[in-house]
């Protein structure tokens, strides 16, 4: 996810890192620091520090502990380096030279925006592997970069079908924030729409973390009419779009879609305002199997009654530590080449059971979930859906 301006700035922060990394200086043996260290950008501080950080943190720390309670990666410890995912993109990359340079990391993790993430990818240059975990909007096939995020493949070609099946809408309307994410997950529904028979009523973006308070965005949606509105704002604009949708009345005739429509966003948004109100993700707390059960029963172990909320932004911390377990013990080693061999096929495991990589990117269940009050109830779930990228 990436706005116009932060998309300009990495380029120069970016050169000004290569700059100071230099290519020569970097090459070394992963093998020679006692520890495994996994440089980890999550949001410490910024706009979505509040609503993900804590699970972020927490749920990378809990698979942390549990390979190293069988013995870490390779025989080596492994040591999380935070670094905040959520700061100015220059400010990011200061932190991944520093990482690189000083702490000689042996994989990157990144749970934050694509703007972040480009500005990664251009510093690091391939010289570390680098997973990248949340929501995102796909075509991400930089060398020496894995992917395990929803991708707008997985959760318009689920939700959008399935909703028309049951609900036969005819019309949709289409609202996001403005920038990269969401216009591009728009791209990709707009084709299933046209599949579909649906007419695209209008489409409008807000500027992210603005004081959006939607009255007007609302007002257009009511007088068009739509059967369906499919909304990919986040955060803070999610919560009170939905509100403002709700306080009009119109989730009594019109159905809600929202991309990115995880447990402390359904909170914020409240019981009175979600009817109606569907998401499909590949994470929800109240998804039943036993390897969710068992995560879930470990987490509360370790943080008790302070456990931080689970939810999407959160828990593809955990599945993004345990893919840097396994793609390193099957290469035997942190090389690009080596960890490109092992990625391609390889399984492992997530929150809710497994995830299988191929092309860079990761084959998942889906959950459709409808709300119910402030919580999520799974009506449908889909079985190992592809990704829909091509990274070689």
């Amino acid at each position: 996810m990436t706005t116009s301006p932060a998309r300009r700035k990495f380029l120069i922060a970016s050169a000004a890192g290569t700059a100071l990394i230099g290519a020569p200086a970097f090459i070394r043996d992963a093998g020679a620091a006692k520890d495994f260290k996994i440089g980890m950008f999550y949001a410490i501080a910024g706009p979505a520090a509040n609503l993900f950080g804590p699970t972020q943190k927490a749920c990378a720390e809990l698979a942390v502990e549990q390979i190293n309670a069988k013995g870490g990666i390779l025989g080596r410890r492994v040591q999380l380096l935070f670094a905040n995912g959520d700061a100015a993109v220059a400010d990011a990359t200061k932190s991944a030279v520093r990482m690189l340079l000083e702490d000689k990391v042996d994989f990157f993790l990144g749970s934050h925006n694509s703007a972040v993430r480009e500005a990664l990818v251009a510093t690091i240059k391939a010289r570390v592997p680098y997973v990248y975990t949340p929501i995102y909007e796909g075509g991400e096939c930089s060398p020496n970069t894995y992917v395990i995020a929803d991708t707008p493949r997985q959760q318009m070609e689920t939700v959008l079908p399935w909703l028309h099946k049951k609900a036969g809408y005819k019309s949709v309307y289409l609202i996001g924030n403005d920038y990269v994410w969401p216009q591009v997950t728009n791209k990709y529904a707009k084709g299933i729409f046209k599949k579909l028979g649906v007419n695209v009523l209008g489409e409008e973006y807000v500027p992210l973390g603005a004081p959006n308070k939607f009255e007007e965005a609302v007002t257009r949606i009511k007088g068009a009419g739509p059967g369906l509105v499919l909304i990919t704002l986040v955060g803070g604009d999610n919560v009170n779009f939905n509100r403002t949708f709700a306080g009009f009345g119109l989730d009594k005739n019109i159905l809600r879609v929202s991309s990115l429509l995880e447990e402390n966003t359904l909170l914020g948004i409240g019981a009175e305002s979600s009817s109606g109100l569907y998401g499909c993700m590949s994470y929800y707390s109240s998804v039943d199997t036993p390897a969710h059960r068992a995560f879930k029963a470990a987490y509360r172990k370790k943080y008790g009654d302070k456990a931080p909320i689970l939810g999407l932004i959160g828990v593809d911390t955990y599945a993004g530590v345990k893919f840097v377990e396994a793609v390193v013990t099957k290469a035997k080693a942190n090389t690009a080449a080596k960890v490109k061999s092992a990625a391609n096929g390889i399984t492992f495991a997530s929150a809710t059971g497994t995830m299988t990589m191929r092309n860079r990117h990761v084959d998942k269940d889906m959950y459709l979930a409808e709300c119910k009050g402030t919580e999520f109830q799974i009506v449908e779930t889909f079985s190992n859906v592809k990704s829909g990228q091509t990274c070689t």
